[in-house]
């Protein structure tokens, strides 16, 4: 059996994936893409405002 790594950001990504693909009409694909600008986003935030 093979061990395979996935990133904190990797974990993020999917989380805010499946929320996105269970709560809306979104393909999967569209998901995927809005999660990343979503993260992306969110991470230019200053901290001070989060």
């Amino acid at each position: 059996m093979e061990t395979v790594f996935v990133s904190r950001y990797d974990e993020r990504v999917k989380l805010v994936e499946d929320v996105l693909k269970d709560k809306s009409s979104l393909s999967a694909e569209e998901a995927h893409v809005l999660a990343i600008r979503l993260l992306r986003t969110l991470e230019e935030v200053p901290e001070k405002v989060r």
